[in-house]
């Protein structure tokens, strides 16, 4: 994730140029990847297709584009009202798509109604680093925009650890009793029996789960080998 920090106090100029470099480079922030699928092939021409009306773009400009990349023979399917941009961006393959978040600094030398409206902004956070307000609020935005989740372990007949929890992040897919097992020692995997699993992610707790059940935060889990 990017963490962009702006001067509460300045216009939105230093924010445009910083958004403009890193889209020039090939990073798209707070952008999903774009549901365009290209299926190069060695003949048959070019068919498109789409699954929605494309108001920005017609067959001309499109076989345009793509003769200007020398592609002659694909498949393309377009998901969505692409622009030329998305387009391009599809056909280089090299994008970043990238969470960020605006940090906005300096709020203690502006009014109330200024910070408000700064805050309400999407995927902003305002803080004063001289002041050291909103830094907790800040690193829980953090926490929350990684989408990590703290998965406690707990061995038989004991209290759990919550000193120390396994991190796993819901953006990769990761959050399984698998994804824990693999963190502490992948060699694991090969003597797993079950696990016991208390939290949010349960019916009923304990409950016996499998190597693909999905955990919750804050969950705690109990490894049962095979003998």
């Amino acid at each position: 994730m990017i963490m962009m920090i702006l001067d509460a106090t300045r216009d939105d100029s230093q924010k445009i140029k910083l958004e403009n470099e890193l889209k020039t480079v090939g990073i798209r922030i707070n952008q999903e990847p774009q549901r365009i699928t290209l299926t190069r092939k060695k003949v048959g021409g070019v068919v498109i297709n789409s699954t929605v009306p494309l108001t920005k773009m017609d067959n001309k400009l499109i076989m345009s584009i793509l003769h200007q990349y020398k592609i002659h023979n694909c498949n393309l399917l377009f998901n969505e009202d692409a622009s030329v941009d998305d387009l391009i961006d599809v056909i280089e393959g090299n994008r970043k798509y990238i969470k960020c978040i605006y940090i906005y600094n300096k709020i203690d030398m502006l009014p109330l109604d200024e910070i408000n409206t700064i805050a309400s902004a999407e995927n902003s956070i305002v803080i004063s680093s001289s002041k050291s307000w909103n830094l907790d609020v800040l690193k829980e935005y953090i926490f929350q925009k990684l989408e990590i989740i703290r998965i406690y372990t707990k061995a038989r007949k004991e209290k759990p650890d919550f000193s120390n929890p396994t991190t796993l992040t819901k953006q990769r897919g990761n959050q399984t009793v698998e994804a824990v097992l693999n963190q502490i020692h992948k060699d694991m995997i090969k003597d797993f029996k079950f696990a016991w699993v208390w939290g949010r992610s349960t019916k009923h707790n304990p409950q016996r789960v499998d190597l693909h059940h999905k955990l919750a935060d804050e969950d705690v889990i109990q490894i049962a080998k095979n003998n």
